[in-house]
């Protein structure tokens, strides 16, 4: 038994001290300790250690473990995901800590239980998130190595069930041997002559074998995933609109598969500029990579685009998927598509989607700098971290060219492969020279957490191998149903006004809240910048702080024109603070109506298009369908239960309306005589006065009104008013909706119908 503790705490997330829970003590290590100071000290878990996710430090935690002589397990966590900050801390532990729990019966009796490991083992690593540049990491705060038991030699440790695993190409010789009728003891020697080792000593066994030849069976009898196929062709009877491709290799093997849902192709239509192809998990109960097509809608939530399941990793697999997505988009490439760090996808995108601006996933890098240079740099890492973040989120790329030059000279690291290839490939991750293209904010790393969320709940669903296709449906209408009352909630909650700038008053009444929040950000920023007129319809913009620096705004105000050369307008679709800090400088009390793009307005859906285009005769149904739809969120929102039977029903009625027949003549021939005056939700400014905006033919329609009591309703922030509906209620003139012959008789009043 080792004896002996290196054990170090730190201080908590916030800076206080961590509770008696928390800390350790630091006792040095004798010279007998089973972890030498020999072993790979690269390998040695330190206090103040950085990774990118807690897998990184699981498995590098394992790594160090199986070298020791043992494996882990994942303990106790702080936090959970999906609530506030989500888990903020992790524990790993021995995997024979802790005690094992006795179990009971039904009727209250002690079962015989198994005999467990478990014998209280203290080793184990604690984990803190921590966010460093708005780039969260798991930051090494105690570690300890005190084991109550014997350790296992090197050829005891690999049996342990956590290391007992079996490579990709592993599987796929073990398929092939199993269909040339060989037995599983041959399989086994003849891959130990093939891998030059001694008999027994390959990193599985026997048993392993076994059970991985039974989960063939279990997807199918001949190790293929043919069932999808019939998943998919169930869909396709069901809906039309229901796009799969598939393609068999020369064995009639299933060797790609590819689908998408009808509402993820509409939503494309609108929201596939940006889009984010994540090909970095497998799934393990088809062994095939799995790739998802998702993208952002504007609200700000991830929008699902669709589903590839691919045998092999390579350019023609690659190419394949890309070829068959552009197949169910109708064509349409993105404008700019955001991947993990493939090779063989980046050479399969420039060829399929030539127009397309393929960039990498920043996040996909980061979490590979602990690996390539923590060991290298040592106690310079944070710094050179910290140097490499602001150099990745430089504005000009003769910035970029210039402290990269000269982070390497002050680093040593002219001859590091890693930084060469970084260097080789900068155009596709570093941010100087992605800014003058559109990636709807897919870039920061709140999107990034939330997609990753979203295809963790996907990767769950292969639990049910042979619903997964219709699992993956589920999810996504759940996700599209939780989005569309999220989207509810964020409408009728009051927009708060914080600068008093007409300007704002604008955008608040066309975008989106997501939009107009990010729009605010640059607002409170603007009036700490200075505005300069250098030359005419040229403006130098720089922080009140700086003596040099700054951004080229130009400006043509008869064209409505406006540009800066910081190119966060064309990043992100937002204006910036400079452009911003010009307008309002220059008596400009309103944005042109090309810099509030349709794909951050609260009407951009495509079915906004459709009702535009609306005959005559149908005004009449249409509008009392509006007028419903108000008294349904009206009624709705007075508690969370109403809420929920309306969004139940609501969906109930739209897969009854989606049943039934289409027309035979084109959408585009019916005509929608839109009202001229809508009323949208309230804004409230930084004094509390309540304002309300019409859309009708100007934007400068603002009503200021009275301090309105308000009152939190199921954590909604309502204002409840009074209003009448400013048009027509039927489409007849000469009265109100508080008299409406059409509507009476149905519970239906006048102050309901006007409150939207």
């Amino acid at each position: 038994m080792s004896e002996g503790t290196s054990m170090v705490m730190e201080s908590s997330e916030n800076g206080t001290d961590l509770s008696q829970d928390d800390t350790g003590t630091i006792v040095e290590m004798p010279e007998d300790t089973i972890l030498s100071q020999q072993t790979s000290v690269n390998l040695v878990p330190f206090i103040g250690q950085r990774f990118v996710s807690q897998d990184a430090a699981y498995e590098f935690y394992c790594s160090f473990a199986k070298q020791c002589g043992f494996s882990i397990r994942r303990h106790r966590t702080r936090g959970k995901d999906g609530v506030g900050r989500g888990v903020t801390r992790r524990d790993f532990t021995c995997h024979r800590g802790g005690y094992p729990q006795m179990k009971l019966s039904e009727d209250g009796k002690t079962q015989r239980n198994r005999k467990s490991s478990r014998c209280g083992c203290l080793a184990s690593m604690r984990i803190v998130k921590r966010a460093d540049f708005d780039v969260p990491e798991w930051r090494v705060t105690g570690f300890s190595n005190v084991h109550n038991h014997e350790l296992l030699k090197a050829n005891e440790v690999r049996l342990l069930p956590a290391y007992c695993t079996i490579t990709p190409d592993d599987k796929a010789r073990i398929c092939m041997f199993a269909k040339a009728g060989m037995s599983v003891r041959q399989m086994l020697r003849l891959m130990e002559l093939e891998k030059g080792v001694k008999l027994g000593c390959l990193p599985f066994t026997e048993i392993d074998v076994r059970n991985l030849l039974q989960s063939f069976r279990n997807v199918n009898r001949d190790y293929d995933a043919i069932d999808l196929i019939a998943m998919c062709k169930k869909l396709k009877d069901e809906n039309p609109h229901f796009q799969y491709d598939f393609k068999l290799d020369g064995h009639n093997r299933l060797e790609h598969i590819a689908w998408s849902y009808a509402s993820s192709v509409q939503l494309y239509e609108t929201f596939g500029d940006a889009v984010v192809f994540d090909t970095t998990h497998r799934m393990d109960s088809y062994d095939m990579l799995l790739g998802i097509w998702v993208g952002v809608d504007n609200y700000g939530m991830t929008s699902f685009f669709g589903c590839v399941l691919l045998r092999d990793e390579n350019m023609q697999s690659f190419s394949w998927a890309l070829k068959t997505f552009l197949g169910f988009m109708k064509g349409k490439a993105p404008q700019t598509l955001l991947t993990d760090q493939n090779m063989w996808l980046k050479e399969a995108i420039a060829i399929e989607m030539p127009e397309t601006k393929h960039a990498f996933c920043i996040w996909h890098i980061i979490s590979k700098f602990s690996d390539w240079f923590s060991f290298l740099l040592g106690s310079r890492y944070d710094d050179w971290k910290s140097d490499f973040y602001q150099l990745y989120t430089l504005e000009l790329v003769e910035d970029f060219e210039e402290e990269w030059r000269d982070m390497v000279d002050k680093n040593g690291l002219h001859e590091n492969k890693h930084i060469i290839s970084l260097y080789a490939l900068r155009t596709f991750w570093a941010l100087p020279f992605l800014r003058p293209y559109f990636f709807a904010g897919l870039t920061s790393s709140c999107q990034s957490e939330t997609i990753n969320a979203f295809i963790q709940r996907i990767l769950s669903a292969q639990s049910q191998q042979d619903r997964f296709v219709e699992q993956v449906a589920e999810i996504v209408e759940f996700n599209d149903r939780a989005g569309s009352k999220q989207k509810m909630q964020r409408k009728l909650q009051k927009v708060c006004l914080k600068t008093g700038s007409p300007i704002e008053s604008h955008a608040a009444t066309v975008l989106t809240p997501y939009a107009f929040g990010k729009l605010q950000e640059e607002l409170l920023l603007a009036p700490q910048y200075a505005s300069f007129l250098v030359d005419e319809g040229c403006f130098h913009v720089k922080h009140h702080s700086q003596m040099d620096g700054g951004c080229k705004v130009l400006w043509v105000p008869c064209e409505e024109h406006i540009s800066c050369s910081c190119h966060h307008f064309e990043f992100s679709g937002i204006l910036c603070r400079h452009v911003l800090r010009v307008l309002s400088s220059n008596n400009c009390f309103h944005i042109p109506e090309q810099y509030l793009p349709n794909r951050w307005r609260i009407n951009s859906s495509s079915s906004t298009n459709l009702l535009r285009n609306a005959t005559r005769e149908h005004s009449e149904k249409i509008q009392l369908l509006e007028s419903m739809a108000s008294t349904l969120i009206a009624e709705s929102i007075e508690t969370e239960e109403r809420l929920d039977v309306a969004c139940d029903q609501t969906a109930m009625v739209l897969s009854r309306i989606k049943d039934l027949p289409r027309p035979t003549h084109s959408a585009n021939d019916i005509v929608y005589n839109c009202p001229s005056d809508l009323i949208l939700p309230e804004v409230e400014d930084t004094d509390g006065i309540v304002q309300s905006f019409t859309i009708g033919t100007s934007h400068e329609s603002l009503t200021s009104g009275k301090m309105k009591d308000r009152r939190s309703r199921e954590g909604i922030d309502i204002a409840r008013k009074r209003r009448h509906f400013s048009g027509s209620c039927c489409g007849q003139f000469g009265h109100d909706s508080s008299d409406c012959p059409m509507l009476g008789g149905d519970n239906l009043n006048g102050d309901a119908l006007g409150y939207l």
